[in-house]
């Protein structure tokens, strides 16, 4: 998309979307870590399985909503890098987004893949998740390793991007929080 055809800024459903699979990415993460201690500690009990639950059932949605992002992204586009950013900037901007959308889809993916090889697919309702794998533990028990692996190199660049936002906002006080805020 060329410079002539990108949008002004970004629009309401790309800052809900943001905002949104933000929110539950970053509860994710933290039910996640919770809900492996206590699966070590306590051989799954009842409310440890819950965790469970509903860790697959957002990570599922989440998967759903960043396709959703990605296809919102492609056809409405993103506006052009804030004005003033040294071309290293644009350049880190780029890679780390780059990074968190892949992550954002490989991460829910691996954790598909890996409760599918468990043959573990519940989510909140009594739904089944479809079945990617047939059943084998031992692929699973991988699969939910590097599900693991990759939800801490995005939890690394969550930070990353939050402390560059706020860096933006009271370092170098120029716009670009400002662009993803209602």
């Amino acid at each position: 998309m060329n410079a002539a055809n990108r949008p002004a800024g970004y629009s309401g459903l790309q800052k809900l979307l943001h905002w949104v699979i933000a929110v539950i990415v970053l509860v994710l993460i933290a039910v996640g870590v919770n809900m492996v201690r206590r699966g070590l500690a306590t051989n799954f009990d009842a409310v440890t399985n819950q965790l469970y639950t509903a860790h697959k059932t957002f990570g599922f949605l989440v998967l759903m909503l960043v396709i959703l992002r990605v296809i919102v992204r492609t056809r409405r586009g993103t506006p052009l890098p804030e004005p003033g950013l040294s071309r290293l900037q644009v350049i880190a901007a780029e890679a780390v987004h780059g990074l968190l959308y892949l992550l954002l889809l490989a991460v829910p993916l691996l954790g598909w893949l890996g409760v599918s090889a468990f043959d573990a697919r519940g989510i909140l309702g009594g739904f089944q998740l479809p079945a990617l794998l047939a059943p084998n533990p031992d692929l699973g028990k991988l699969i939910l390793k590097y599900h693991g692996y990759a939800a801490f190199a995005m939890a690394v660049l969550i930070a990353a991007h939050i402390g560059a936002a706020l860096m933006h906002r009271f370092v170098l006080k120029d716009g670009v929080l400002k662009r993803m805020l209602p």
